[in-house]
């Protein structure tokens, strides 16, 4: 275990269950990871706005856990799986941290350390399983990591499949999502992954923006100011007006209590850039 990574106090552990809405689970068994990552994706938004407004970003569990719970916001991966990682192993979970590169939607995968998600052992020794709650639109339950058939979800039908050099390529409706390097990691070395992505005019989060959480019927996000609602499969699109009615969204659907309406372009990616994320 890294010196970033240490067991969280109690009272943080305890305050975590709150935000999501769960309680302390008797025994870290695959029910209650189950149960975690579900009530963490209701919960906790996936949201990239912190890369317009100019935040730090800092990979230490402290802080990660402290912008989930302290300050009532989301994240992207590092965060959002760096922060549950924390959750699980104080939990008493065993959990490993893997790098993985998304595939592009023309076959391509991307840069090193593009994603990070969590292999998760439990207390009944069913996994492990693979663990996310920081790729958005994607499984509501952890899986199997290996088993190499078809896994059934609400989001569709996963597959843990073997690829190239020993790795792990992730497919959901057979479509590849992700490619996993299983060797262990640290927090740490995700910071030039996280640099890139805050920074990099080539990274999709400097050039839009998304805050977006699982529902119980389906799914809502804020692209911007368009507000995108999914239920039953239906999709329902409106375009927001002024900044107030922008805040009071990211407000009532997500939690979020913004002072100012995060925007594509605005000085905050370079004022990122400027302070190196230190």
């Amino acid at each position: 275990m890294d010196a970033a990574s240490q067991n969280l106090p109690p009272e943080t552990v305890d305050a975590y269950l709150r935000r999501i809405g769960a309680t302390r689970p008797r025994v870290p068994d695959s029910a209650a990871l189950r149960e975690l990552q579900l009530r963490h994706l209701h919960s906790v938004p996936f949201e990239n706005l912190s890369v317009h407004l100019g935040e730090n970003l800092v990979l230490e569990d402290k802080l990660l856990v402290d912008k989930i719970v302290e300050a009532g916001r989301g994240g992207f991966c590092y965060e959002l799986n760096g922060a549950f990682a924390a959750l699980l192993r104080s939990l008493g979970f065993g959990v490993t941290l893997f790098q993985a590169r998304i595939f592009a939607t023309d076959g391509r995968l991307g840069i090193p350390y593009d994603h990070m998600t969590l292999r998760v052992e439990t207390a009944d020794g069913a996994g492990p399983w693979l663990a996310d709650v920081g790729f958005g639109d994607h499984s509501h339950h952890p899986f199997l990591l290996e088993e190499r058939g078809e896994q059934s979800d609400p989001a569709g039908t996963f597959r843990v499949a073997v690829a190239p050099d020993g790795d792990l390529d992730v497919l959901r409706d057979g479509k590849p999502q992700f490619r996993m390097d299983t060797r262990p990691r640290e927090l740490a070395d995700f910071e030039a992954g996280a640099w890139y992505h805050r920074t990099s005019p080539a990274s999709h989060f400097t050039r839009s923006l998304v805050c977006s959480r699982l529902t119980d019927d389906g799914r809502i996000t804020l692209s911007g100011r368009k507000l995108v609602t999914t239920a039953h499969g239906e999709k329902e699109e409106r375009r927001l007006g002024d900044d107030a009615e922008v805040l009071a969204a990211y407000r009532e659907h997500f939690g979020l209590a913004l002072d100012r309406v995060p925007e594509v372009g605005q000085p905050g990616v370079r004022q990122a850039a400027q302070y190196g994320g230190e």
